[in-house]
């Protein structure tokens, strides 16, 4: 049984109780979130049989994130591919996804999963496109049967766009940036070119009996989100989620694990309503935002627009970040690339559960600052998102083993450090009250 049909008969999974274990979380809260479906587990069962670690996605417990590597056709190769998710799951990625669109995609994703501890997700319309000559010559079969072959190789979860339908097409006339995502630009096209309905929601059905065999975690894209703030909030992107909500309860009641992708570009003052809507519309199934971006001005700097509308979105209690780095919108992340989406993301997802209030969400945080005052630089650094870079940043100008306990950085110095007066002024209070 998948864990979403093992939740709903009552039965405690290995993965349920590892997940317990991991949020820190009663055992039963987990069996009835996924019970639900507002909690998805994503784990394929030939992922488990290897080094999978199962975590868990909803919004009872910590905001995960997602890190998208890949290969294209202008560039990339296995070792740069394996070095990318070593980076993204050192710095605390939860999920990784293979968005390979170049050479040996099967190879590519084959080392990645039997290399990965975390979940792996794909969007298996990319492999088929890359593998015929023409996009149109893609078939409702072939479609079906790629995500057969990729689930056979151990994929956790995959991208669906099966909401992007015939009737859709038109009201994207009038965008200033059109349909951007990848997957629901394709089946738009090939929908045009045959005159039919999409597929993937033609046969969702069949679709569905695949991922449950394997239990795949459907992540029902968002063929259709805004890919410019003039375009958030559109007729267009609302009616795919209306058919986003009525798929989660077609696989729902074929017992498959459904999560929601969303936007996107979005203002700041709409990333609550959009996360609000997507749970009323999708009936409580987990919210993955890609961002959002929340300002189109900063190419080259887009890991910190969109990290400021996901800090916005996991407040508001999207379940999963997928990360955006300094290269969106203009080429393909390298490693280091992928070390500043990881990082801007890590940082969102906390601030998102300090807000909600999550189970010792904070205690880092308190642990961090106890150790700033105490100027314990080398617990600072331990207690760090990114401990190599903040010893690096502090060494830069004191490198010097004495000056990891000196009672002030480079910033202040000696005579101008506040915490070091604060202890001071202290320490005259105390003398003062003790005379």
């Amino acid at each position: 049984m998948t864990q979403y049909e093992s939740a709903r008969q009552g039965t405690i999974t290995q993965e349920m109780r590892f997940v317990a274990n991991r949020e820190d979380l009663e055992l039963e809260l987990i069996r009835t979130e996924v019970a639900r479906g507002r909690m998805v587990i994503p784990a394929n069962q030939v992922h488990l049989q290897k080094k999978l670690e199962p975590m868990c996605i909803g919004v009872a417990g910590q905001c995960k994130i997602n890190a998208n590597i890949g290969n294209s056709a202008v560039t990339s190769k296995i070792d740069e591919e394996l070095e990318k998710l070593h980076t993204a799951v050192h710095l605390g990625a939860d999920t990784v996804m293979d968005l390979s669109t170049g050479g040996n995609i099967d190879e590519i994703r084959q080392a990645i999963i039997d290399a990965s501890p975390v979940p792996i997700g794909t969007v298996p319309i990319y492999q088929l496109v890359q593998i015929v000559k023409d996009p149109n010559d893609i078939t409702p079969r072939m479609m079906l049967d790629m995500v057969e072959h990729q689930a056979q190789q151990g994929v956790d979860y995959m991208t669906i766009h099966a909401g992007v339908l015939q009737e859709y097409l038109p009201i994207t006339a009038n965008r200033v940036t059109g349909i951007v995502s990848r997957g629901g630009s394709l089946m738009g096209a090939w929908m045009l070119a045959h005159k039919k309905q999409n597929p993937w929601y033609t046969h969702f059905d069949e679709l569905c009996e695949i991922m449950k065999a394997y239990d795949v975690t459907y992540s029902l894209g968002d063929g259709l989100r805004p890919g410019s703030l003039a375009d958030a909030n559109d007729e267009a992107q609302f009616a795919e989620l209306n058919t986003l909500g009525e798929l989660t309860l077609k696989a729902w009641e074929h017992g498959c694990q459904v999560m929601i992708e969303g936007p996107g570009h979005i203002p700041m003052h709409l990333v609550k309503m959009n996360v609000e809507k997507e749970r009323e519309v999708c009936h409580e199934a987990p919210f993955y935002v890609l961002g959002p971006l929340v300002t189109d001005i900063a190419p080259g700097y887009d890991h910190i627009t969109s990290a400021i509308g996901a800090a916005l979105a996991a407040e508001a209690g999207a379940a999963m970040l997928c990360y955006v780095t300094p290269k969106e919108h203009l080429g393909l992340p390298n490693k280091d690339d992928v070390r500043q989406g990881v990082i801007a993301y890590k940082i969102a997802a906390h601030a998102g559960d300090i807000a909600r209030g999550r189970k010792n969400a904070r205690r880092r945080d308190d642990e961090l600052s106890k150790a700033r005052f105490e100027f314990d630089w080398n617990r600072q650094f331990d207690l760090s998102l990114d401990p190599e870079t903040a010893r690096a940043m502090h060494d830069e100008t004191l490198p010097q083993e004495v000056f990891k306990s000196a009672k002030f950085c480079s910033m202040c110095g000696p005579k101008f450090c506040s915490m070091r007066v604060t202890q001071d002024i202290r320490q005259m209070v105390a003398a003062e009250q003790g005379a």
